[in-house]
């Protein structure tokens, strides 16, 4: 699968250094970059990406209101945010803005390429010490609800409820196929009758309804 991106950072050096490393990965194709929020969203307009790489803080439109915008407007186009940990409060608002992972920017740069692929999948969690402890925060917040509308958990199965469990404690499919004996692509069904069912994006945004239904408790 080719994964076409969109760069979005106001600082020319980090987008030149993540063109120049995808241009060894053939299955990894830049296919715009934005120098401000506002760039970003045009672009997304006009080319469709599979992922933007997005950072938070940019002038005129912040890289939070460009993913708002984005997920909320583009069905298919999925946003990772570049983030340090300094910035958790920028970090949250991105979270509720739709944003489906998130990398440091100090990691390598193959890390990041990784996580590109990991979201255009959709089908895990990236940098999980980094998420969970982002996520767990974030559902602990007063202004995040304790609890689900009840419309939200109508219609899910006992094993569902199982396996969004697990999805909240960070397993992949893989690892959940183990914990209830069950094929890897039994685990990928559940997975995705969850996601139709709750309205999920990806499997961070079913991470965040797992701790706010009670199935994973915060971290003491």
């Amino acid at each position: 699968m080719t994964v076409r991106v969109v760069l979005a950072d106001d600082q020319p050096l980090v987008r030149s250094g993540l063109r120049m490393t995808m241009a060894e990965h053939p299955d990894l194709v830049v296919v715009g970059e934005a120098a401000t929020g506002s760039e970003a969203v045009q672009l997304v307009r006009e080319v469709n990406p599979d992922v933007v790489v997005m950072d938070i803080r940019m002038p005129g439109m912040d890289g939070i209101e460009a993913t708002r915008r984005i997920t909320a407007g583009a069905a298919t186009t999925r946003v990772l945010v570049l983030t340090t940990f300094d910035e958790d409060d920028h970090v949250y608002g991105a979270l509720r803005a739709g944003a489906s992972g998130f990398v440091v920017k100090d990691m390598a740069l193959d890390d990041i390429l990784a996580a590109i692929r990991v979201v255009a999948a959709g089908d895990a969690l990236i940098a999980p010490g980094v998420t969970r402890r982002l996520i767990a925060d974030f559902v602990g917040r007063p202004e995040v609800s304790p609890e689900r509308s009840p419309r939200l958990v109508e219609g899910i199965t006992e094993r569902e409820r199982e396996v969004l469990t697990l999805v909240g404690r960070g397993r992949s499919n893989t690892e959940i196929a183990a914990d209830l004996c069950i094929t890897v692509g039994t685990a990928k069904s559940h997975v995705s009758r969850l996601f139709t069912k709750l309205g999920a994006r990806d499997r961070v945004q079913l991470v965040i309804t797992a701790y706010e239904m009670g199935l994973v408790t915060l971290p003491r």
